[in-house]
């Protein structure tokens, strides 16, 4: 098996190439090293300002022995030291932030929460749609669909992240699961603190009580994939869903949200397979309003939430995959895209912006292959960081062409 791994992914292994390298020691020193030399930046410092006081929140509010909690951060307090685990469980950071907030939200008492809304959602799919689609896909059942259905939902919904993960570590540049682990865990979050500010019943809710107010002693419902139960004679998700941590999270769909979030990650390393993950958003979408789980307006709120985040992050943390590149270990350097240097109203005495440029130069020059002005994670290794193939190789001749045909008068507006 080692031999075929070789042969697969390392094999194009640039020499004296240390981008992709690992760290495996244990030795907790390296990391305090790391630490002391540490400049955070102001995103730094907001990033983990915010995972902090949720982590506090959560220590406070969780209903257990202290001694449990804090024996819990202690070990991921130990799991962070450890060069080894901590390139791993550090930058899971915002996952690990929203899986604690999400199963506290259980233990929120219901004088301290929102009302929960009925009749909001199912209006607004009306006014935007013209009709419940949620009602109208679950209105012909069947027990193919019923299966068809229940495979995006019930099945690939809890085991996709972790493949997109092992994929893109295999496959992608190297820094990019660190990416995924920051879009992936910031969208759950994102969505559980919405869920909690903005309470709304999901469709199954209306087809079992109508429109009559809801309160938090209703037990959730595991809508069309009671039928799944039945068909397995198990009642995984009858109990699951009944007992969810947040029963009226309708909006937005995190569901949705995920599906969109990994086929967003998967089209930017393989391009050329875009309709596939579009497919499965898709098919995904009208599992959830077949299942009577959310409306699609949820549905919307959980893209356009996972979008936003992931151009964020696209923009600001995420390497530039190469496209004839397809391991993380036969990169060289890691190129990255910066906002800064592509803002045509942020440039200095040498950029050239400030040369006037012939007709006859192309002056198309690619913006994606920036380098990044981002700090690296403390947690990094030493890694080498390309420049811009659109300043650094043009030369000092080429430049003094430039400046001999420069336009009299020119200004900047900064």
């Amino acid at each position: 098996m080692s031999e075929i791994f070789k042969r697969l992914f390392m094999s194009h292994r640039p020499a004296n190439s240390k981008v992709s390298q690992l760290e495996t020691s244990l030795n907790p020193t390296i990391t305090l090293k790391k630490l002391r030399s540490y400049t955070p930046s102001l995103g730094d410092l907001c990033h983990y300002a915010f995972l902090g006081s949720v982590l506090l929140f959560v220590l406070i509010v969780y209903p257990a022995a202290l001694i449990l909690k804090l024996s819990v951060y202690v070990l991921f307090g130990v799991l962070f030291l450890l060069p080894a685990t901590s390139q791993f469980f550090f930058n899971a950071l915002p996952i690990f932030t929203w899986l604690a907030l999400y199963f506290t939200s259980s233990t929120f008492e219901a004088k301290h929460r929102p009302p929960i809304t009925v009749q909001v959602l199912p209006a607004i799919e009306t006014i935007l749609y013209g009709d419940n689609l949620s009602d109208i896909l679950a209105a012909s059942l069947n027990k193919p669909l019923d299966i068809f259905a229940w495979l995006p939902y019930g099945i690939f919904h809890f085991g996709a992240p972790f493949v997109v993960a092992i994929i893109l570590f295999l496959c992608g540049p190297p820094t990019l699961l660190r990416g995924y682990a920051f879009a992936f865990g910031y969208m759950n979050l994102a969505g559980v603190i919405m869920q909690n500010l903005l309470p709304a019943a999901p469709p199954w809710y209306k087809i079992q009580y109508g429109l009559t107010p809801a309160n938090y002693k209703m037990k959730g419902s595991p809508g069309g994939l009671k039928r799944i139960d039945e068909y397995l004679g198990i009642s995984v998700y009858t109990e699951g869903f009944s007992n969810s941590a947040v029963i009226f999270g309708a909006l937005p769909s995190l569901h949705s949200g995920c599906a969109t979030m990994e086929a967003l990650f998967f089209s930017y390393v393989f391009p050329k397979l875009k309709p596939l993950f579009i497919f499965y958003v898709c098919w995904l979408w009208w599992s959830t309003m077949y299942l009577t789980h959310h409306y699609f307006v949820d549905l919307m709120a959980g893209s356009v939430l996972s979008y936003t985040i992931f151009q964020y992050t696209k923009y600001f943390h995420l390497p530039l995959p190469e496209p004839s590149v397809y391991s993380r270990w036969s990169y060289a350097d890691i190129k990255k895209f910066s906002v800064w240097q592509a803002d045509p109203l942020n440039g200095d005495g040498g950029d050239l912006e400030n040369l006037a440029v012939p007709l006859a130069v192309d002056t198309d020059f690619e913006l994606n292959v920036m380098e990044n002005s981002e700090p690296p994670s403390i947690f990094d290794q030493d890694r080498s960081v390309s420049r811009s193939s659109a300043t650094s190789n043009t030369s000092a001749d080429v430049q003094d062409d430039f400046v001999s045909a420069a336009r009299p008068g020119k200004q900047r507006i900064d």
